[in-house]
């Protein structure tokens, strides 16, 4: 038996803010996968405030996926699971543990630079839609993302 979904949108705008989340969520899950790899496998000079800078980003990324795909399940859409439905979802290349450490750090950045976009598309989506509730949680997404690529841009130096 199939509950019937009345929470103020239509069928439509919940499937194309769905849509735009799940994009967000396998981009953020490329992201969660990359920075925990190079969190592991990162070596060098400044391996120490490296391993650490990418323990706080993966393990707020990690808590942030649960909400991401429970807003999609909220929205009466099935959550993308699986690592071929995440690379088919995803422009996010896997990581090279071979790198070196700052080459690492910027393709990082780079990948959050990527993953603020596909955020700021979904928040347009969701804000046609009237949808405060995904508005406020890819806020909150694009906020960190931001932050992240910051921090990383600010330990390779820049601005």
């Amino acid at each position: 038996m199939t509950a019937t979904i009345d929470t103020g949108f239509t069928k439509a705008e919940r499937t194309d803010v769905a849509q735009e989340l799940t994009k967000v969520l396998a981009d953020s899950f490329a992201v969660y996968m990359k920075t925990h790899g190079y969190h592991w496998n990162v070596r060098g000079p400044e391996f120490f405030s490296f391993h650490n800078l990418l323990e706080q980003q993966y393990r707020d990324m990690w808590a942030a996926l649960d909400d991401i795909a429970e807003r999609i399940r909220a929205l009466g859409v099935v959550a993308p699971q699986g690592h071929a439905t995440f690379a088919n979802l995803t422009s996010i290349k896997d990581g090279d543990p071979d790198k070196e450490a700052l080459e690492m750090l910027k393709e990082l950045m780079k990948d959050h630079e990527t993953l603020i976009a596909t955020s700021r598309a979904a928040i347009e989506v969701a804000d046609s839609a009237s949808d405060e509730a995904t508005v406020d949680l890819l806020t909150q997404r694009l906020a960190a993302h931001e932050k992240f690529a910051w921090m990383l841009r600010s330990t390779l130096g820049g601005r």
